[in-house]
């Protein structure tokens, strides 16, 4: 077990999924725009490990879509460490 995931609760990104009802797809293209963070991997599977962190992010954003919020907006915010 790496540090990454002696760090509290550890999701894998199917469980995000789950957990906030978006698509593991919609997860992997926040990643790519830099919403969230690329997770760290496991050390004997690979698998991503994503945190609370990652997990109160997503819902934050999810927030922010609901109320109609453009991605290009979201993505100001996180730039400007308001997210």
């Amino acid at each position: 077990m790496n540090q990454a995931e002696r760090r509290g609760p550890v999701y894998l990104i199917s469980d995000l999924a789950s957990r906030t009802g978006l698509s593991i797809h919609t997860i992997n293209y926040y990643i790519k725009l830099g919403l969230i963070r690329e997770a760290a991997r496991a050390e004997r599977s690979g698998y991503r490990l994503f945190n609370d962190e990652t997990l109160a992010t997503l819902e934050r954003i999810i927030n922010l879509r609901r109320r109609q919020v453009p991605i290009r907006e979201i993505l100001a915010r996180k730039e400007n460490g308001i997210l």
